[in-house]
C-alpha cells in the first residue's frame, strides 16, 4: 500500500485549488484539512472538498490534523506561517515567492533542517514535463554550446489597470518582481547556475489610482554561468508569450511553459533549396505533435493536466516521492535552490530607483458614507465622486489607503470581515448611507448561501439597527433571462420561479434582491437595489467576460454572432445613478436597471476599438447550443465521475442570457431619479475607449 503523507493547505485563495487538485491527483498526499483566518473561506473551502476546516494555525496542529502543509498565505506572512508549522513538526511547501528575502528562506531552511522536516520551495514550472525535456536536452549536449538564452515572462496583469490596488502585488513595485520572478529566476538558476545581474530596465509607468505608478515592463540582463541571459516581463495587453529560448550551436529550442511545448529546430545538411523546406517541415511536425499530445491529455483528463496543473503535479509528485521514501529532495526544491533565487531577485531590486511616495494631504475624515466593495471598479469611482461631492466615506479594505492615499483626508479605510457582525456595527458608526457592491465568486450553491446571501443579510440587519437612513445594494442584470430577443425587459420583469438552472452568481444576485426586499416589506428596510448593465470606462477591464470568452487580449469569442445591441453603461453614469438612489426618498423598496442608451453590438465596440486604437483584437461567434452541451457534459462528468457537489445546473437559458439578446428599457430611473446617462456617441466612445487605458500602453 502506498504511503500517504496528510496534507494542509494554509489559506483559500485563488491558488488553493490548484493545490488542492494536485494533491488529490498525487499518490503519496491526501488532502485532510484548510486553514484560514477568514472562517467563512475555510468552511466553503473544506464543504466543497470533504475535509476538515481551521481559522489558524494553532488549531490545526492541535487537531494534529496533518502531517504537512502547503503555505498559501500572501507572501508577507510566508516565513511566520512556515516557521510556526516547522515548530509544530510539520514538513512545509511554500508557494513562490517563497520568501521576501534570502535571508529569511535562509532562515526557514534552517529551522527545517534543525527540525528534521522537509522544506520545499513552489517553484512549480520546474515540474513540468516539457521543462524537463529541455533541460535533458542541454545536459545531453543536444543543444550543443549554448551561448544566449531568453526567459520571457509576457502576460496581461489586470491589477495595473482595473486594481484591486491594496492586495499585496500592487503595493510596491518590488512586490511584482517577487511575484513574477521566482518562475524566470528558477529556470536560470536550474539550467545555467548561480548568476550575476548585469543591468535592469523598466519602462511604460501605467500611473495608480491614489498616486504613484508601477513600470509594465521589466528587461534584466544577466550572465549565468557562461550563457548571456534576457529576463523580459511584459504586463501590458499584449500576447501570452512565457518561454524559454536556448540558443546552441547544433539547435534551438523554444519552450512554451504556458502550454507545455518544446520545439527543438537544429541544423541539417541538405542543400540551399532543401535546406529551408526541410527545417519548416521539422518544425511543423514538432508542433503538430506537441499540440495533439496535449489536447489528447486534457480531453481523457477532463481537463485535469491542463499545462499548469501538470506543473504542480510534477512538483508534488517529487515532494511527496521523496518525503515517503526517506530520500533527499530534488536540489531544484530545495531551501538552497530558493535561496539561490531570492538572492538573484534581490540583485535585480537593488537596480530599481527608491519609490517616492505622494505626500499625503492634511486632515481626518468624518466619514457618514459607508462603501463595501470600495476598492473594486465600480467602488473605486463611486468612492471618488462622492469624496469629490463633498460626502466623506469610509471603505472597507484591506488594505490602509487602498487606492486612496491622494484623498485620505476625506477616505478612511476600515478592516472587517463580512462574516463579523461585531466589526459591522463598528464600521456603521457614524454613518447615514451604505453602499453595498461586495459580490463573491462561489462555485457552488451553498458556498454562494454562505459568503453571498447570509453576508448580504448580515449587513442589512447591521445597517438597519444601526439606523442607516439608505442602503443601496448592487445586483446584477444577469440575473434576468434574457434570452428572447423579442423581450423588452423593464425592473418590472421577474427573474422567473426557478432559477436552479442559472449560473451561480446570477441566482445568488436573485436571492439576495429578493431576501433584502422582504427585509423592507416586513421590518421596513430603507434598501434600494440597483443592476449596472456592462460597465466600460476608465478602470474597467479589457477583457470583459459580459461579452465573450476571452482567449488573452488578442482574441474573444462573443456570447452569441454578436450583431445586437448590448447593454453598455459608462462607469461615471453608474456612479451618478447609485448617489441618486440614495438621495430619493421615491427609491427606497424601489429597483433600478442602470442601463446606457442603446449604442453599440459587441461587434461594433470592437470596431470601435480598432479604429481608435489600433488594436485589431480577433473575434469569433460562440455558437450557444454547442456551450451549453458541453457545460452539460461537464456537468454530467463533474458530478458523477469527479463527485463534485452543489454545481449549477446547465441550461440553454442561462447560455442565451449571457448573449444578452433582450433589450432593455431604461425609463425608470430617468423619470424617477432624473438619471441621465451619456446620450452622445462620441462622448461615449471618448470614454469608454479613448480614456479607458485598455491595453496599458
Amino acid at each position: 500500500m502506498t504511503k500517504k503523507t496528510r496534507v494542509a493547505i494554509i489559506g483559500a485563495g485563488y491558488i488553493a485549488d490548484w493545490h488542492a487538485d494536485t494533491i488529490a491527483a498525487t499518490a503519496g498526499a491526501e488532502l485532510t484539512c484548510v486553514v484560514d483566518s477568514s472562517a467563512a473561506a475555510a468552511e466553503g473551502f473544506a464543504t466543497a472538498r470533504g475535509i476538515q476546516a481551521f481559522s489558524s494555525v494553532a488549531q490545526m496542529l492541535e487537531a494534529n490534523a496533518a502531517d504537512a502543509v502547503h503555505v498559501l498565505t500572501p507572501p508577507d506572512f510566508h516565513r511566520k506561517v512556515a516557521e510556526e508549522c516547522i515548530a509544530g513538526g510539520l514538513h512545509v511547501l511554500v508557494e513562490k515567492p517563497v520568501a521576501l528575502s534570502a535571508e529569511d528562506v535562509i532562515a526557514m531552511n534552517s529551522a527545517a533542517k534543525k527540525a528534521g522536516v522537509q522544506f520545499a520551495a513552489g517553484h512549480n514550472f520546474l515540474g513540468l514535463p516539457s521543462y524537463n525535456r529541455l533541460r535533458s536536452k542541454l545536459i545531453t549536449g543536444e543543444l550543443g554550446r549554448v551561448s544566449t538564452a531568453e526567459i520571457n515572462w509576457c502576460l496581461p496583469l489586470g491589477p495595473l489597470r482595473a486594481g484591486p490596488y491594496g492586495i499585496w502585488l500592487m503595493r510596491e513595485t518590488r512586490n511584482l518582481l517577487l511575484e513574477l520572478g521566482p518562475h524566470l529566476y528558477a529556470f536560470m538558476h536550474d539550467l545555467f547556475g548561480p548568476s550575476r545581474i548585469l543591468h535592469v530596465q523598466t519602462s511604460n509607468e501605467v500611473a495608480l489610482p491614489g498616486g504613484g505608478s508601477r513600470p509594465q515592463n521589466f528587461r534584466i540582463l544577466a550572465r549565468a554561468g557562461d550563457v548571456d541571459v534576457a529576463l523580459n516581463i511584459s504586463l501590458v495587453e499584449t500576447y501570452d508569450d512565457r518561454s524559454v529560448v536556448l540558443r546552441g550551436s547544433s539547435a534551438l529550442a523554444r519552450l512554451d511553459y504556458a502550454n507545455d511545448t518544446l520545439v527543438v529546430t537544429g541544423v541539417n545538411t541538405s542543400d540551399l533549396v532543401l535546406n529551408p523546406l526541410r527545417n519548416a517541415l521539422s518544425q511543423s511536425v514538432s508542433h503538430l505533435r506537441e499540440g495533439v499530445v496535449n489536447a489528447a491529455r486534457q480531453l481523457t483528463s477532463l481537463n485535469q493536466k491542463s499545462p499548469y496543473g501538470l506543473s504542480f503535479r510534477g512538483m508534488c509528485a517529487e515532494v511527496y516521492t521523496a518525503l515517503n521514501h526517506a530520500r533527499p529532495l530534488d536540489e531544484r526544491y530545495t531551501g538552497e535552490s530558493a535561496a539561490d533565487v531570492m538572492r538573484a531577485i534581490e540583485d535585480t531590486l537593488a537596480f530599481l530607483p527608491k519609490e517616492q511616495k505622494s505626500p499625503r494631504p492634511v486632515g481626518t475624515p468624518n466619514p457618514t458614507a459607508l462603501v463595501i466593495g470600495g476598492t473594486g471598479f465600480i467602488g473605486r469611482a463611486l468612492t471618488r465622486k462622492l469624496a469629490e461631492n463633498g460626502t466623506h466615506v469610509r471603505v472597507l479594505s484591506r488594505g490602509k489607503l487602498g487606492p486612496f492615499a491622494d484623498i485620505s483626508d476625506k477616505v478612511e479605510t476600515f478592516s472587517a470581515s463580512l462574516h463579523d457582525e461585531a466589526a459591522l456595527n463598528a464600521a456603521m458608526r457614524g454613518i447615514t448611507h451604505v453602499y453595498n457592491l461586495a459580490k463573491s465568486d462561489d462555485k457552488t450553491w451553498q458556498a454562494a448561501l454562505n459568503n453571498d446571501v447570509a453576508v448580504t443579510e448580515r449587513i442589512a440587519k447591521v445597517a438597519q439597527n444601526a439606523g442607516v437612513e439608505r442602503l443601496v445594494y448592487t445586483g446584477t442584470i444577469a440575473s434576468y433571462d434574457m434570452s428572447d430577443p423579442d423581450v423588452t425587459i423593464t425592473e418590472a420583469t421577474g427573474f422567473g420561479d426557478d432559477m436552479q438552472d442559472r449560473n451561480i452568481y446570477a441566482r445568488s444576485k436573485a436571492e439576495c434582491e429578493s431576501r433584502l426586499l422582504e427585509m423592507h416589506k416586513r421590518d421596513g428596510l430603507p434598501v434600494t437595489i440597483a443592476r449596472p448593465g456592462i460597465v466600460v470606462g476608465a478602470g474597467g477591464p479589457l477583457q470583459h467576460w459580459g461579452i465573450g470568452r476571452w482567449h488573452g487580449a488578442g482574441a474573444v469569442k462573443i456570447w452569441g454572432n454578436g450583431k445586437h445591441t448590448l447593454p453598455f453603461v459608462l462607469i461615471d453614469d453608474v456612479v451618478d445613478g447609485l448617489i441618486l438612489m440614495a438621495e430619493h426618498n421615491d427609491a427606497i423598496g424601489q429597483s433600478f436597471n442602470l442601463i446606457g442608451e442603446p449604442m453599440l453590438s459587441a461587434r461594433g465596440y470592437f470596431s470601435e476599438i480598432l479604429a481608435r486604437t489600433g488594436a485589431n483584437i480577433r473575434l469569433s461567434s460562440g455558437p450557444l447550443i454547442p456551450f451549453f452541451a458541453s457545460d452539460a457534459l461537464k456537468f454530467f462528468l463533474k458530478t458523477k465521475v469527479l463527485r463534485k457537489r452543489g454545481l449549477s445546473r446547465p441550461s440553454l437559458r442561462d447560455w442565451k442570457s449571457r448573449a444578452h439578446f433582450s433589450q432593455f428599457d431604461n425609463a425608470k430611473p430617468k423619470q424617477i431619479l432624473g438619471w441621465s446617462p451619456q446620450n452622445d456617441r462620441e462622448a461615449f466612445l471618448k470614454e469608454a475607449i479613448d480614456e479607458a487605458n485598455l491595453f496599458g500602453f
